[in-house]
């Protein structure tokens, strides 16, 4: 089709957020490590940067550019004065060892250290063990689907990005038909390919089954002992499942916030599938006018909302969600230090109600900004010291934190 030909050739011209962010890291650090889901634009950021850049790039998840690892030191030390670009590094752990020596003896020597760019598939708790042999020496970095920033900001393109996801070539496709078969692609890349090479012995109709489960229990507790009963198989298992999900940036786990509150609390974490296109998919919610019918409107707009969220927040911000037994509750809460603290409420629609104990609950987490993060475009005071404001609103306030 002819959207296949021209989707590579605007995708590379997207301007990234995390870009200079990138940049600098990769000056002042021996290695970084950049994750991200399969098909996010690791690999088109990357190849941006070589065409800048001194460097050299190499796939390993291809036998040529494998081969030409066949003795890592002597590759590493014949472009000695390169950037070098490792993509897929998950599918090659071991070559953090050698990377560690590489590094060290380039201090121990008295020259300038090397730099090396690593492109993962999954996160970084999947890639401990090798990580860890780096430490002192590695940053890490995710970059994370098209956010609102990033694309233009009016209405239709807004819910067409919330409809077919942050995947940029799910987001550019001609028609939402055409996304949804992407996305359905990627699904099958992730069953078919990507759990099995990671060697989990995972039968693919099972994980997509639990997948789609999670779907429609977004933004939720989830039971995993109830999960376990329908999928056949024993609560544990169904976590290790979900650790998977969460090991391949597919699925997110927040947290309940636990501090300084005398209220009985829910403690346990809420699952959200990170991307709202694929989200949609799993769901069967091909088109927009669908989407504003279905029962999972409000929590995907919530899991929207939090997605792009993160993709601003400083690295050292934490995320949680708060909700007492007697459902008093907040959305989510952004810790930025000690004493900054922010939650939000998330209300789709442009004129959401707002529980008239929201202030009090945000005083229970001493909460210094309270934010109602709706679909509208303006911002304005409700009173309380509670501001309505829209997503990219919220989004560029929390950019003037960094």
């Amino acid at each position: 089709m002819y959207y296949r030909n021209i989707i590579p050739i605007i995708h590379g011209m997207l301007n990234r957020l995390i870009e200079e962010t990138l940049l600098e890291t990769i000056g002042h650090t021996p290695a970084v490590v950049l994750v991200g889901a399969r098909q996010v634009g690791k690999t088109t950021l990357a190849k941006k940067i070589l065409k800048n850049t001194k460097s050299v790039y190499l796939d390993l998840e291809n036998p040529q550019d494998l081969l030409r690892l066949t003795d890592p030191l002597s590759y590493f030390n014949d472009n000695n004065d390169k950037l070098i670009i490792l993509d897929e590094i998950q599918r090659v752990p071991e070559l953090f060892l050698t990377l560690r020596g590489v590094i060290d003896n380039n201090r121990w020597e008295g020259r300038s250290a090397k730099q090396f760019l690593l492109l993962g598939s999954a996160s970084m708790q999947l890639l401990r063990q090798g990580s860890e042999s780096l430490a002192g020496r590695i940053s890490h970095l995710e970059l994370s689907g098209l956010n609102v920033l990033e694309i233009d900001q009016d209405r239709t393109e807004l819910n067409k990005r919330w409809l077919r996801g942050g995947f940029p070539d799910s987001y550019l496709t001609k028609s939402d038909e055409q996304s949804m078969y992407w996305l359905q692609d990627l699904v099958e890349t992730y069953l078919e390919r990507d759990v099995p090479n990671l060697a989990f012995p995972i039968p693919a109709t099972r994980l997509r089954r639990l997948w789609t489960m999670l779907a429609h229990l977004q933004g939720e507790p989830v039971n995993q002992s109830k999960l376990g009963t329908n999928l056949e198989i024993d609560g544990k298992t169904v976590s290790r499942y979900i650790d998977v999900l969460t090991d391949l940036l597919l699925v997110r786990r927040l947290e309940p916030w636990h501090e300084n509150v005398k209220k009985r609390l829910v403690k346990s974490p809420r699952y959200y599938v990170r991307d709202s296109g694929l989200l949609h998919h799993l769901l069967g919610v091909h088109d927009f006018n669908s989407l504003l019918s279905h029962p999972v409107l409000g929590k995907s707009w919530e899991g929207f909302v939090i997605e792009n969220i993160h993709s601003v927040l400083p690295r050292l911000a934490k995320t949680y969600y708060y909700r007492t037994t007697n459902g008093a509750e907040i959305d989510l809460i952004i810790r930025f230090g000690f004493n900054n603290i922010w939650a939000v409420e998330i209300k789709y629609g442009v004129a959401p109600k707002v529980s008239k104990v929201f202030g009090q609950t945000c005083d229970d987490v001493e909460a210094n900004k309270k934010f109602v993060v709706y679909g509208g475009d303006e911002e304005f005071p409700l009173g309380d010291d509670l501001t309505m404001i829209s997503l990219p609103g919220l989004m560029k306030k929390i950019q003037s934190e960094n």
